[in-house]
């Protein structure tokens, strides 16, 4: 017997889960899978027609029942290690991911969910969504368990929150990065957004320590209900958890935390606060002030993450996933206050299709005022034309910028277009993608990695 929602893969003596999903409504395919042989369905309204041999089971939101019945039936694998999440509009993957790397040359088993991938003590699987559904979840903690980790990290988004995808887990810990513009196509609003974040840590077990960013406005609101012990870090204001950004550059950052020196290679403020968070949850999960300060200034980058290329023509290459307002401001304030300003900033970037749309003209505004030249083009324009979304941007670009702004809206002849502009000493910032290593078009994905083709450029340009 298995637990199944997707009709597709139900089969003869499975329960079914009749979701409610923003596309289809699982409820449609009741017949279907009990003609496939199913023995229960969990649904939220009964069908007219029940059939005999079969067990039916109203409850009141079958997502929910549908997340407790996972951990259940894996035997609730989240209380058997300790379960980091972390949530917000930006770092999440960093910190996860860094936690990992962290824990693991720490001596402990780990294990992994992130955007880039999922992780188990070693082993890379890949990952499909930031926070997968409830089954894969538990299949993944019951085979991080069975391989002997102690520890797992998570990335948690809204949408797993507002879909219960982790209603039944246990967390030993949860971490609040910021909030900023995002994923308004899904929650409609921004207190919807927020409060979809809040869920997260009002889910939390009183055993559970539940961090936040007290330097952004909503670090309180996110815990005013919850059960957890609330510890907090900051850079300008008072926190349980300081650090001072001593010297930036793009050989990395030099912090100065709980009186102590860092030295890291990660650049920019907005991953001193990814550190800071790296390093408090580190000491509230009983690691070691001075390991953990050694292990930290080891670590590198998450995939995607302002990722750094140096080439032999002089020119600098930047690719980062920033793909929210926020997100490519704060990388692009990170460039502006290391560079000389001798040189040009060149940037590429698009926005995705099929998502919020209001955020596109504000990241062309804040990308033309900020770099030298400007290059529209596509991200994942997925069902939309690519055209139409770059025209979207447009209505961002002030007069007094439009003359340093192109438009070509293929990704691989923009980034051959940016390396074309640019001369020796010159910063070319690939936004948006990433570690992503495809750009869905008209709903097919295809091969396409931002770091590879921007390095292909740069060596096949003349010196």
């Amino acid at each position: 017997m298995q637990i199944c929602f997707d009709s597709r893969k139900c089969s003869l003596g499975d329960v079914f889960f009749a979701i409610k999903g923003t596309k289809t409504d699982g409820h449609e395919f009741i017949d279907q899978v009990v003609q496939q042989g199913v023995v229960a369905v969990i649904c939220e309204k009964m069908p007219k027609e029940q059939h005999i041999g079969v067990t039916y089971v109203k409850v009141e939101n079958a997502a929910y029942s549908l997340a407790i019945a996972a951990a259940n039936f894996y035997n609730n694998p989240s209380q058997n290690l300790k379960l980091v999440g972390v949530t917000g509009t930006n770092g999440k993957t960093t910190i996860a991911s860094l936690l990992y790397e962290l824990f693991t040359g720490l001596g402990f088993a780990c294990g992994l969910f992130s955007t880039i991938e999922n992780k188990i003590n070693g082993t890379t699987l890949p990952a499909t969504h930031t926070t997968p559904d409830p089954l894969q979840i538990n299949a993944l903690l019951s085979k991080m368990v069975d391989q002997g980790c102690q520890y797992a990290f998570m990335e948690v988004s809204s949408h797993a929150v507002a879909q219960f995808r982790i209603a039944g887990l246990k967390f030993a810990g949860g971490i609040f990065t910021n909030l900023t513009h995002d994923h308004l196509d899904y929650h409609r609003t921004f207190q919807a957004y927020r409060d979809a974040k809040k869920g997260f840590f009002d889910w939390l077990p009183s055993t559970a320590f539940a961090l936040v960013n007290t330097d952004d406005k909503n670090g309180y609101f996110m815990v005013q209900n919850t059960r957890a012990a609330i510890y907090t870090y900051a850079l300008t204001k008072a926190a349980d958890y300081r650090a001072k950004i001593l010297e930036n550059s793009f050989e990395g950052l030099l912090l100065l935390v709980d009186g102590a020196e860092l030295s890291t290679h990660l650049v920019g403020k907005f991953n001193a606060y990814n550190l800071l968070a790296i390093y408090a949850s580190s000491l509230l999960l009983g690691m070691e002030k001075a390991e953990v300060l050694t292990g930290i200034s080891k670590l590198h980058s998450a995939t995607g993450r302002f990722d750094l290329i140096y080439h032999v023509s002089g020119i600098t290459g930047i690719v980062d996933y920033a793909h929210t307002p926020d997100a490519l401001d704060n990388v692009l304030k990170t460039i502006n206050a290391i560079r000389t300003h001798n040189e040009m900033l060149i940037t590429v970037v698009g926005a995705g299709g099929d998502r919020d749309k209001t955020k596109r003209p504000e990241m062309a505004r804040l990308a033309a005022a900020a770099s030298n030249k400007l290059i529209l083009t596509s991200d994942n324009p997925r069902t939309e034309d690519p055209e139409a979304i770059i025209q979207d941007m447009r209505h961002g670009i002030s007069a007094e910028h439009f003359n340093r702004v192109l438009a070509v809206s293929n990704r691989r002849e923009a980034i051959r277009t940016a390396v074309a502009l640019a001369q020796k000493g010159d910063i070319i910032l690939l936004a948006g993608k990433g570690h992503e290593t495809y750009q869905e078009i008209s709903g097919v994905k295809h091969p396409f990695d931002d770091k590879k083709e921007l390095s292909e450029a740069l060596n096949e340009r003349k010196r």
